[in-house]
């Protein structure tokens, strides 16, 4: 659904301030995602699933939003990249920063671009180790509090029922 929003969203404004606020806002978004997902994990009685379905949704959308950002880029200043890019093509170049493949094919030539990307390096580091321990850490709680509900026989630790 994120994909299919990528390719019809009418995406044709040019780079601006306003291009930089939204993406920051979808990063703000993302996190917030990824707060609520932890919250849901730490109560729900599959919180595996639940931790896949958290990366299934935050991931997809953190990379999108930079694939945006870097098409809009690229339409607003043609030369800032060593080829033009599609939509696929800046999609692409996500990913390939994302992956660390970094083929060499597409490369930031603009200073804003290269900013872009040096930001997107970065944010990638920090959403896959902050992500991870976030999401692993909720999983354990999940399974704590749940074997914890489990040895009380399920009465939460109430000293009524004994």
């Amino acid at each position: 659904m994120l994909l299919t929003a990528y390719y019809l969203l009418p995406l044709d404004s040019a780079f601006t301030i306003g291009t930089v606020l939204a993406l920051v806002g979808g990063l703000v978004a993302v996190a917030l995602l990824l707060y609520w997902q932890v919250r849901v994990i730490t109560k729900s009685l599959q919180p595996q699933l639940r931790a896949v379905e958290a990366v299934a949704t935050a991931l997809p959308l953190f990379l999108l939003l930079f694939a945006a950002v870097y098409y809009l880029l690229e339409r607003s200043t043609p030369e800032s990249f060593s080829e033009p890019l599609t939509r696929s093509d800046a999609l692409y170049f996500t990913m390939t920063v994302f992956s660390t493949v970094g083929f060499g094919d597409i490369s930031p030539r603009s200073e804003p671009a290269r900013l872009l990307a040096t930001g997107q390096m970065t944010l990638d580091l920090v959403l896959i180790g902050v992500a991870a321990r976030l999401l692993v850490g909720a999983v354990q709680e999940s399974l704590r509090l749940r074997g914890a509900a489990s040895a009380d026989g399920g009465n939460g630790g109430s000293s009524a029922a004994k």
